[in-house]
């Protein structure tokens, strides 16, 4: 019995003393996983609402007065280049070039007779070139009666659609007036109205894209027209042109995204970090920045929301040489000392673990 109450003593003893010798007083070290900031693109892109116009919305009228016999089209007709669209009765026109057309004949027949004469030197070459003259100034005047002959029909300029008819069968109308608005669909543009924090950006602008709902992919623009004049609402007109023929679904009158791609300044680059490196001291977005003693710093970031794959932007805040802590951040206090582990692998996604 005394031999077994030593042997327990004896086993207590060694306990006690592994307890002791394992116990320490090292202060706590939070292990981290950090990052460097990824330079995004070498632009920013922003978007905003624009509409597809087209480029040119034509006003198609007779070159004569006349009485309208008829229309060809209807509001909303699909025209082709050279269709006819509308005719004056031209029965009056027919008449006239006509009757210059007897009386040029026998003009023409007189001064035959009359060069005849001349190789004879039977006439004066005064004569032959006063006959030849009036020979000349009838076929100009027949020619202008042939030509308002011509202008009784009115045919489409170029491909497009009947946007409105003025005019009804049997009204007169004067030389140049509008009875056909024909919008030119050979070229569309579209129409965007940008900020004025824009337009000082306007030397910058690197690239121009279109996107709308049913098209599957963005149709690049190009610069069209920027008036330096602000409207009402301290907006500036953006006109830009497709580079290539727009998708037909996209008519006049849609509404589209207009994406507008500027360049960043060297001291204005972009960033992109993990969501989970961003915390809120208050309202104001900050990161922990690790330094080479591994002890951590709140810096103050300006965020310009996320990128395609979900990272945050910084805009502001960043050289992009910065060591960052990537996760945990709301343990962290300003001047903590770390310990920087390794990167996780690649089945430890998201570095969670």
């Amino acid at each position: 019995m005394e031999k077994r109450n030593k042997w327990w003593m004896a086993l207590a003893a060694i306990v006690l003393s592994a307890c002791s010798g394992g116990r320490t007083d090292a202060p706590f070290v939070r292990s981290v996983y950090l990052t460097r900031p990824v330079v995004l693109g070498n632009g920013t892109t922003r978007t905003y609402s624009g509409i597809v116009r087209a480029a040119n919305e034509v006003n198609l009228g007779f070159k004569t007065p006349g009485q309208i016999a008829r229309i060809h089209v209807t509001e909303g007709d699909y025209v082709r280049r050279g269709q006819l669209l509308a005719e004056l009765d031209d029965a009056d026109y027919r008449l006239a070039v006509e009757a210059l057309q007897i009386q040029y004949d026998q003009l023409r027949d007189e001064v035959d007779r009359t060069r005849r004469l001349f190789e004879q030197r039977s006439v004066t070459a005064n004569d032959f070139e006063k006959a030849n003259a009036g020979l000349r100034q009838l076929g100009v005047q027949l020619q202008a009666n042939r030509n308002k002959l011509d202008y009784t029909k009115l045919y489409a300029p170029t491909d497009g659609y009947v946007q409105k008819v003025n005019f009804s069968p049997a009204e007169m109308v004067d030389a140049g007036t509008a009875i056909v608005a024909l919008l030119d669909v050979s070229r569309m543009e579209v129409e965007v109205d940008i900020p004025a924090v824009e337009y000082l950006r306007r030397d910058r602008f690197t690239h121009f894209a279109c996107r709308a709902a049913g098209v599957g992919t963005d149709l690049p623009l190009r610069l069209s027209g920027l008036p330096p004049k602000a409207d009402g609402n301290q907006l500036y007109h953006l006109t830009l042109a497709f580079e290539t023929r727009p998708d037909r679904q996209l008519t006049a009158g849609r509404n589209v995204e207009v994406c507008i791609t500027t360049a960043d300044s060297a001291r204005n680059r972009r960033f992109a970090l993990p969501l989970g490196a961003v915390f809120l001291e208050g309202d104001t977005p900050c990161v922990w920045v690790c330094d080479a003693d591994t002890v951590v710093r709140r810096r103050t970031v300006v965020l310009d929301n996320t990128d395609a794959e979900g990272r945050a932007v910084v805009c502001e805040g960043l050289n992009g040489d910065e060591q960052i802590v990537r996760a945990g951040v709301s343990a962290l206090e300003e001047g903590e000392k770390v310990r920087v582990v390794a990167a996780p692998s690649r089945t430890n996604v998201g570095g969670l673990l």
